[in-house]
């Protein structure tokens, strides 16, 4: 039988392993990239490793996420930045490029090459036919050292798009509706691979919007065919040499099988908590809006920007209602100012906003109290958009204009005929806001603020752990719980002692402080822990506040993988009802945990409740090396 795309990129790039679903392969890494609020890190671990430049084919360090500069951390780290990109070999994109998925997708995206970023929404160039994966910074620290990356082999689903997509449906209706079908939880252990003929109503932006929150399926990664629409959108950013056809064999198999038909689909939202929170537009058409956000690396491209320009021609936003727009580089913020579209953004009421992440992870533009703000980017956690009792819902930049104009949610179907607009022949291309490496870096210096202090290091993992529930939580806690987004605590990334103080506040305010009294304990969490952001922070600042072990019903990939990676012990219940069992102040005991770990015959006694609850992990005969060397950093530092 023939192959589907991802396993003729996997096959191209397998290092270690057999393609078998579930079993941990390794792959060759060709590109990487950081953003600023995981890149600090990234570089702190991979100078750790004492590697002196980067060994992939090309590597990229973005500034996009914490751009706002009210005191000295964030200028600091993003001058340790781009010293530290001098000094290993790495472009570094400046602060106002873009953002970077949307710069990676038009100026370094390659068909059928590898790309491992520091940020879970990486799987957007999957849009262009890359197998990109998201991973925490360590995991692309020892990419840039060239050594390969370990994932579990993925199931491949083939989401199969046929019909037509009706007037106003978009992309961004695509993945809503896939996420309605599939849940926040589908897509673990598994990449999403787009066929049918609908893909060919699809441009690459539209693509890069699917893949892009494939993420928020918990999808390790997704990815389209590489085709005429590819090549076309690759010779407008005159890379027309990178264009390679890719596509599956006619008679490729695959794990599993969903059709959607696009002449069916009607616009959709997002509703607050979740992404998965989906109704039709109609359903909830009329209630208040506050707040209404464009951009986000989810839609904030040319195409996008020139829909809501087109729709608000001419126009004002609504009184009570803020809008603001975020274009997704600066590529596209000058392809809106040359054409005009700028001007009719501005003319209608729109505040715009650097080209950068911002409102999307809560730096500036926080909703009012209680607020309803509509937003196009790809997550709506609560508390995210830095207002802890906001609503936030999800919905197509069409929508997102539509309800700026009338102040109320409103069907974009209400507007009349749909806006049709063409992709240009050529986009005004132009690099120099991207920083090209010395050819002799022996000279450079890596300049380093106040903020920036040492990586905290695992010790060796204990042969017993006894600790205190200090903390049990539900099912769905995202890295947004356990290590908060937001312009003040991203400020503190680089100085984990001072970021861990924030650690699951939102949930429990007194929760850090407790942790460092009680000298450490235990986490008890219930399905998808650690769902979201790669951000490894999340095990970083229960690592440094003494947290021992995370007990839970299943974790999200990324968030296991950093747990493992920076020596913190992610077990799972054998029976989840165990689960209701255990509460808060409990105390927990696990012994023979080394010799435990090696056979996956672990037993967890509850001595306050005389209570025993066997558990098992999901590691890896890998992962239990890095668990029992004290983490992913020691490990390497020992191959080396």
């Amino acid at each position: 039988m023939g192959q589907n795309m991802t396993r003729k990129i996997i096959a191209a790039h397998l290092a270690e392993g057999e393609m078998i679903p579930g079993q941990e392969i390794a792959l060759k890494i060709d590109q990487t990239l950081t953003q600023d609020a995981t890149g600090t890190m990234a570089y702190l671990e991979f100078e750790a490793i004492g590697i002196p430049a980067v060994r992939t084919e090309l590597s990229v360090s973005y500034v996009d996420h914490n751009t706002l500069q009210v005191s000295y951390e964030n200028a600091d780290d993003h001058r340790f930045l781009q010293s530290a990109a001098a000094k290993f070999g790495v472009k570094f994109s400046r602060m106002g490029n873009g953002i970077c998925h949307q710069v990676h997708l038009e100026r370094f995206g390659v068909p059928g090459k590898t790309l491992l970023g520091s940020d879970s929404h990486t799987p957007t160039s999957g849009g262009l036919g890359m197998l990109a994966i998201g991973a925490g910074g360590l995991d692309v620290a020892t990419a840039m050292a060239g050594y390969p990356f370990y994932v579990s082999m993925p199931q491949v689903v083939n989401i199969h798009l046929y019909g037509k997509p009706a007037p106003w449906v978009t992309a961004k209706d695509i993945i809503l509706e896939v996420l309605r079908l599939l849940t926040v939880k589908g897509g673990v252990g598994k990449v999403m691979e787009y066929t049918g003929e609908g893909v060919s109503y699809l441009s690459v932006p539209d693509r890069a919007t699917i893949t892009n929150m494939g993420a928020e399926l918990g999808a390790t990664s997704s990815i389209f065919p590489s085709d005429e629409v590819t090549a076309r959108f690759l010779a407008a950013q005159e890379r027309a040499g990178d264009f390679v056809a890719l596509g599956p064999d006619p008679d490729a198999e695959y794990d599993e099988v969903l059709e959607i038909n696009l002449s069916e689909l009607e616009p959709l939202i997002a509703l607050p908590h979740m992404p998965d929170n989906v109704v039709k537009i109609a359903d909830v058409a009329g209630r208040k809006v506050d707040q209404v956000f464009i951009g986000s690396c989810t839609n904030s491209s040319y195409t996008d920007l020139m829909r809501v320009a087109a729709i608000l021609k001419g126009k004002t936003v609504h009184p009570g209602v803020s809008l603001v727009i975020a274009p997704g580089s600066r590529q596209v913020l000058v392809s809106l100012a040359a054409n005009g579209a700028l001007t009719d953004l501005v003319a209608a009421g729109a505040r715009m906003l650097e080209c950068a992440c911002g409102p999307c992870v809560g730096v500036g533009q926080s909703p009012c109290s209680a607020g309803v703000s509509l937003r196009t980017c790809n997550r709506n956690f609560e508390g995210r958009s830095g207002t802890v009792d906001a609503k936030i819902y999800l919905v197509s930049c069409e929508a997102a204009a539509a309800a700026a104009l009338t102040g109320v949610i409103t069907d974009p179907r209400d507007l009349g005929e749909p806006i049709k607009v063409e992709m240009p022949e050529k986009f005004p291309v132009d690099d120099r806001m991207i920083i090209v490496p010395p050819a002799n870096r022996e000279d450079v210096s890596i300049v380093r603020g106040p903020n920036i202090q040492p990586l905290p290091v695992a010790s060796s993992l204990p042969g017993e752990i006894k600790g205190e529930v200090l903390l049990k939580v539900g099912d769905n806690i995202t890295t947004d719980h356990i290590m908060p987004a937001g312009a003040n605590i991203m400020a503190l990334r680089s100085n984990i002692p001072a970021i861990s103080m924030h650690a699951f506040e939102r949930v429990d305010a007194t929760f850090a402080e407790r942790a460092l009294a009680a000298g450490g304990g235990i986490i008890v969490g219930g399905l998808n822990y650690g769902q979201g952001s790669s951000r490894e922070h999340a095990a970083l600042a229960p690592l440094y506040l003494g947290i021992k072990t995370v007990l839970v019903k299943s974790f999200a990939r990324i968030h296991m993988q950093n747990l493992v990676n920076f020596g913190l012990l992610p077990l799972t219940f054998v029976n989840d009802e165990d689960y209701d069992t255990i509460d808060p102040g409990d105390v927990l005991l696990l012994e023979d945990v080394r010799q435990g770990l090696v056979t996956n015959t672990l037993t967890v006694r509850n001595l306050t409740r005389d209570k025993a609850y066997p558990v098992k992990h999901s590691l890896s005969e890998r992962q239990i090396e890095i668990m029992l060397a004290g983490g992913l950093l020691k490990y390497v530092k020992e191959q080396v």
